[in-house]
């Protein structure tokens, strides 16, 4: 799979299309991701396969990409080859798993120039294709990944089971292969410590509660993953309705808290979103977690309409910018905590400052 010349040109002031604020209920529901896990049928797991294996089904997958035509419009990284910021970056934009851009040997990405569209090959299954939209947008999100999928699957031999359905290299993604996500901001229900019971009623539906980044990561700014657990007995329109039947309460539960916190403790709500505007106005050295959380209150107050001169996209922007990877992606050279710190502070004042949205 061949590196295409300035792939990263566009990096890292145009973000994808999930970030703009425009989906429904993105006031909460920042996107909606939809992931299917495949493998090539007549090669050993990612795990299991030689480097010349997992080469094959880079160029396997290179030839089914033009064959279908998706090469038109997608950028193609080879990542054995991709320095590590650059790697690092994806994952902050969520194109790829920090365990793709750790990994080792041949292993690839194919991704949309909106973003929306992202292929991780050879992560832990062959193919893991993945789409994004902005807000709650299950519907759409997957029938634009199941047209991809088919197009593929129609020139790509997917292992199978007659008994079991896709074959994937984690036992609980066998079946589908699908993963439905849906990454909300809860703020209120954190304030209100209401937030273990959002993970506990998740948990009863067969759904799991992750952080910002997926397995095993915290919930910087009050963000939160939404998944299903299980696939395999499941069909993808059970997957589908399961997630569209458990993010509306979730939805609804966080609307009641902001209301009651408005309500009942409105001094203290606008104190809290206004010192975070003023130190994002002014700080001269802000770490990723100091980012975060004064972003998160940032975007609570647009949501009430506490603060009217910040459009959401621009705060739903700076939450990828000004991580670690970005500044130094922007800056071209790789750069200590401190330095990186200071570039945060410099992007949070020059994008928020008055009267600049």
């Amino acid at each position: 799979m061949g590196d295409i010349p300035n792939s990263f040109e566009h990096f890292p002031n145009i973000l994808g299309e999930w970030l703009k604020g425009t989906g429904p209920e993105s006031d909460i529901v920042i996107s909606t991701r939809l992931r299917f896990a495949r493998n090539v049928k007549g090669f050993p797991f990612t795990g299991r396969a030689s480097n010349p294996q997992r080469r094959d089904v880079l160029q396997l997958v290179e030839s089914a990409l033009k064959e279908v035509h998706l090469d038109r419009s997608v950028v193609t990284l080879e990542l054995q080859n991709t320095p590590e910021i650059k790697r690092d970056v994806l994952v902050e934009r969520h194109l790829i798993s920090r365990e793709l851009a750790n990994g080792e040997g041949p292993r690839g990405v194919a991704f949309g120039r909106g973003e929306m569209l992202s292929i991780m090959i050879n992560e832990e299954d062959h193919l893991r294709l993945q789409w994004i939209k902005s807000g709650f947008d299950v519907d759409r999100a997957y029938a634009a990944l199941c047209k991809v999928d088919r197009a593929l699957e129609r020139v790509l031999p997917y292992a199978t089971s007659q008994r079991y359905g896709y074959l994937t290299a984690c036992p609980t993604n066998v079946g589908t292969g699908m993963r439905a996500s849906v990454m909300v901001h809860l703020p209120a229900l954190t304030l209100k410590e209401n937030i273990d019971q959002v993970f506990k009623a998740a948990q009863r539906m067969n759904h799991a509660v992750r952080g910002l980044y997926g397995e095993g990561t915290r919930a910087f700014g009050d963000m939160y993953q939404i998944s299903n657990q299980t696939t395999l007995g499941r069909t993808e329109e059970s997957i589908v309705d399961a997630i569209k039947a458990i993010v509306p309460k979730i939805i609804e539960f966080e609307r009641q808290r902001r209301g009651q916190l408005y309500t009942e403790e409105r001094s203290l709500v606008e104190d809290k979103v206004l010192r975070s505007l003023a130190l994002l106005r002014s700080a001269r050295r802000l770490n990723v977690q100091e980012m975060m959380s004064h972003l998160s209150m940032l975007r609570l107050g647009i949501d009430l309409g506490i603060i009217t001169d910040v459009p959401a996209a621009v705060v739903n922007e700076l939450f990828i910018l000004g991580q670690p990877s970005h500044l130094q992606e922007s800056e071209g050279q790789t750069l200590p905590p401190a330095e990186r710190d200071t570039l945060r502070a410099e992007l949070m004042r020059s994008r928020l400052a008055a009267g600049t949205n």
